[in-house]
């Protein structure tokens, strides 16, 4: 039977639900709606609520229900399942914000992003837009135009970024899938610090087509869910080629949610250390540690590694992604400069004043970095690391500090997600919780290239075995007076 009540039920639960009649699409949608309008008050994770269509939309799966075979139905995997996508996406009717002051007064979009209909035909139902950093370019969805998003374990604190919002409405309970963007650590770092499962798949795996863009060499997108079996059913939904996506691979469906269960014992783990390490709080490797002993319990086989110069891969990552970005602004830069968000408004003109050889240089570098990484993949199978070098912090917080030494906050919660991102490897944030402590952090679990299969495994073998867990936050205390 369905969880009561409906808001607290994986989309998998949801989706089975309603192709078995034991709820409908739109009391699903109602069921989301009522939450959003109950506690995002306090959480700030929407930016949009399209209600009306999320209402047509369901009602009119119901009459589809009502006439289909239970075969045509269980055809269906995300059957009546809400969702909502970082307002980066386009969703027809609406500006495509990504974020901005200067973005919500583009015309609005005549047609929804590829993986918002991808997702639709799958039987899932757009019901809003989520808050997130300006253009993407930031850590912690302290957004100057649309306000902070809040971490539902914990108001005062951040939620993390950019897909800040995407992470808040699972951890919230207000939807049981988005959709975020990851070019530095965009999914993983949120993921972490709210508490949820986040998957960005291999660069070029799934399309662009719709999204505003940040860095076009290294923006990915992708899920975020409180499941593993949820990520999976989201990701084969959204895989396939797109013409209109020179980036995109043009490789089939290779489904993950029947492999899900497939036993991990044997797999060659191993676990960064050396700049990974060395950028991780205690909690972070204390994380990494409990993930490791319980993969090793199951029967893998776990060792510790390194990949040389991480420290320059993330330098790399910098200039290629300061460079592509100032570049794409640069125009608006020119004329509107005052409508950006100060920070990102110095970051992206002084990407836009990079020495052209210095990019050159980044990227050789990465060719590089990506041999290294494969050699290391032709020995071990998965990979381990913090998601980020500490729990969420304060909301408001410039500094934080990591084992003595200080860090800017806004760009220092990707210390350890940048180097993946430079060669665009598949991540499955997992998140885990210590005894003791309020907040959760999460760990990369990392493959070869196209391995989402394996991430997805070893994140639902650490779910089944209780070490990784996306509980829904307490945020009755959240909701406007």
């Amino acid at each position: 039977m369905i969880a009561t009540p409906l808001h607290e039920a994986s989309a998998a639960a949801l989706a089975r639900a309603v192709r078995a009649g034991e709820t409908s699409a739109r009391a699903t949608v109602e069921a989301c709606l009522a939450r959003i309008e109950e506690v995002d008050g306090g959480v700030n994770a929407f930016t949009d609520v399209i209600a009306a269509r999320a209402r047509a939309h369901a009602t009119s799966l119901d009459a589809w229900i009502g006439q289909a075979t239970p075969a045509e139905r269980s055809a269906i995997p995300l059957l009546g399942v809400p969702f909502a996508v970082k307002n980066l996406f386009d969703i027809s009717g609406l500006p495509t914000r990504a974020g901005s002051k200067i973005g919500r007064e583009a015309a609005p979009a005549t047609r929804d992003a590829l993986l918002v209909h991808r997702l639709e035909l799958a039987g899932a139902v757009l019901v809003g837009a989520l808050n997130m950093d300006e253009y993407a370019y930031g850590f912690t969805t302290e957004n100057t135009h649309d306000g902070p998003t809040r971490n539902p374990h914990d108001p005062s604190r951040i939620a993390g970024g950019s897909s800040g919002g995407s992470a808040a409405a699972l951890a919230s309970g207000q939807v049981p899938l988005t959709l975020g963007s990851d070019t530095n650590g965009s999914i993983r770092v949120p993921a972490s610090l709210c508490g949820v499962f986040g998957l960005k798949p291999t660069y070029g795996r799934l399309p662009r087509s719709g999204s505003f863009p940040f860095v076009a060499s290294l923006d990915h997108l992708g899920p975020l869910a409180r499941s593993a079996e949820d990520l999976a059913l989201a990701y084969d939904a959204m895989q396939g080629p797109d013409r209109e996506d020179p980036a995109c691979a043009q490789r089939p469906l290779e489904a993950t949610l029947d492999t899900l269960r497939a036993d991990v014992n044997g797999l060659r783990v191993a676990i960064l250390e050396g700049y990974f390490a060395e950028h991780a709080g205690e909690q972070a490797r204390a994380a990494v540690e409990r993930v490791a002993r319980s993969l090793s319990g199951m029967g893998c086989r776990v060792e510790r590694r390194e990949i040389a110069h991480a420290k320059t891969a993330r330098a790399a990552a910098f200039v290629i992604g300061n460079a592509e970005g100032g570049a794409l602004h640069l125009p608006d830069l020119r004329k509107r400069a005052a409508d950006f968000e100060p920070l990102s408004r110095d970051r992206f003109i002084a990407g836009a004043l990079l020495p052209a050889a210095w990019v050159v240089q980044a990227q050789r570098f990465r060719l590089w970095f990506a041999r290294r990484a494969a050699e290391l993949f032709a020995e071990v199978d998965v990979l381990l690391a913090p998601a980020t070098p500490l729990p969420a912090t304060p909301i408001g917080s410039d500094w934080m500090e990591i084992d003595g030494k200080r860090f800017p906050t806004r760009p220092s919660m990707g210390l350890l997600t940048q180097p993946i991102s430079l060669i665009g490897l598949p991540v499955c944030a997992v998140p885990t919780w210590e005894s003791g402590r309020a907040l959760p952090i999460g760990v990369q679990v990392i493959a070869a290239p196209w391995r989402e299969d394996r991430v997805l495994q070893v994140a639902a073998a650490l779910e089944r075995a209780g070490v990784a867990a996306a509980p829904i936050a307490n945020v009755a205390a959240l909701a406007p007076a």
